[in-house]
């Protein structure tokens, strides 16, 4: 670690376009800062995952008051499912949008990053996939002040839309452990995972279609998100996405160099 970077940091937020290579750099913050990755998307996956576990099959549209575009009460819900474990009931509002195709409101992602947040004890977290909107991020920061917890810093991926488009319909994924390959920079051995030796899979929204739309939601929702963090003094280290040479040492310096400027 670079010797003038302090060496407790309590949180870290990484954003950039979606394939723009962010986790090559949230391993190098994970493994230099002693730090944790909090990701929302295994966040959606964890209360998913319990809630389908607790085997509810009923339909979930009468929780959702359509007219006022809420979910009806906890207490309501709870009375319906047969508990009031938090998890499950988040699951539930989770997997409400989920199965019609929607990204979850602000206010489930919030909820769902709170709950998972909490258990951390809102520290030594990488926040990734998260503050995505700009009330996302406002609610991040009352959050933080409310629990003593502070942001240290930002690490915006930076990267071409040409280069992120070209990339990301090249990545493939191992459908059981999640592993990440690529066609062309990490290709899988024989179409398989080396970890679980089956196929691999592209992702369904890994579509050039898809990955333009999501650039687009980048620009417009995003980068309000990041300008607000910046105002309340949020330093934020912008680091590149592409590397001539790709190597571990070489993600590790870009990353570390670009961070030891803010100190």
């Amino acid at each position: 670690m670079s010797g003038n970077i302090p060496k407790h940091i309590t949180n870290v937020m990484v954003t950039g376009k979606s394939g723009a290579g962010k986790q090559p750099r949230i391993d190098v913050l994970t493994e230099e800062f002693n730090l944790e990755q909090l990701s929302t998307g295994d966040i959606f996956r964890h209360y998913l995952k319990t809630f389908n576990n607790y085997g509810y099959t009923e339909n979930l549209g009468e929780f959702y008051d359509q007219e006022r575009e809420q979910f009806i009460s906890n207490e309501q819900i709870s009375e319906k499912i047969g508990t009031d474990d938090e998890e499950i009931i988040l699951g539930l509002k989770a997997k409400y949008f989920v199965d019609q195709g929607l990204f979850g409101p602000d206010s489930i992602t919030n909820a769902l990053l709170d709950s998972a947040f909490s258990k951390k004890q809102y520290q030594k977290q990488v926040l990734d996939g998260y503050p995505r909107t700009l009330n996302q991020a406002e609610f991040l920061m009352t959050l933080l002040h409310s629990n003593g917890s502070t942001l240290d810093f930002i690490v915006l991926v930076d990267n071409t839309d040409e280069r992120i488009i070209q990339r990301t319909v090249q990545r493939r994924i191992c459908p059981n452990c999640g592993k990440v390959y690529h066609l062309t920079y990490k290709p899988p051995v024989e179409g398989n995972c080396e970890k679980c030796n089956i196929s691999v899979i592209q992702r369904s929204d890994d579509t050039e279609e898809k990955i333009k739309s999501r650039l687009q939601e980048f620009q417009k929702k995003t980068i309000p998100a990041l300008d607000y963090l910046k105002k309340q003094g949020i330093p934020v280290v912008t680091v590149p996405g592409h590397l001539e040479e790709f190597t571990m040492e070489n993600v590790r310096n870009s990353v570390l160099s670009e961070i030891e400027k803010i100190y």
